[in-house]
């Protein structure tokens, strides 16, 4: 089943500066997962996941699972990977959840939120 990395591309941090920046860190880290995503792992971009104070963020969902906010990165080729690493244990994940220790260690503190899966029409 796909799981789906949602990239906030307008995450910016402290340092950033639109006069050398060609780029926000965002898009710099959506370019860098989008590289490394392939398989049961889709990708997309949005502007802004609300999360702007843990700079840069993304989403991990899919349906029926486990959903997982993850920030607070610096995009670089190592956080880009572990990000896709642990959307792929995701995706094999009947639950979408992965035990600790296959976290890769890129991700390892970089939890914002957890959300259970939305209830079946006839669950509520």
């Amino acid at each position: 089943m796909t799981t789906w990395i949602t990239i906030c591309d307008t995450c910016k941090h402290d340092d950033w500066d639109a006069a050398t920046d060609a780029q926000t860190h965002g898009e710099q880290l959506a370019a860098l997962i989008e590289a490394e995503a392939n398989g049961d792992v889709k990708t997309r971009r949005v502007s802004c996941l609300m999360g702007c104070t843990r700079a840069c963020n993304v989403a991990i969902q899919g349906e029926g699972k486990m959903a997982y906010t993850l920030g607070n990165f610096a995009p670089s080729e190592e956080v880009a990977a572990g990000i896709v690493e642990y959307a792929q244990k995701h995706a094999a994940s009947e639950t979408g959840q992965v035990p600790f220790r296959e976290w890769p260690q890129a991700i390892k503190g970089h939890f914002v939120t957890r959300h259970q899966p939305l209830p079946k029409s006839d669950q509520a």
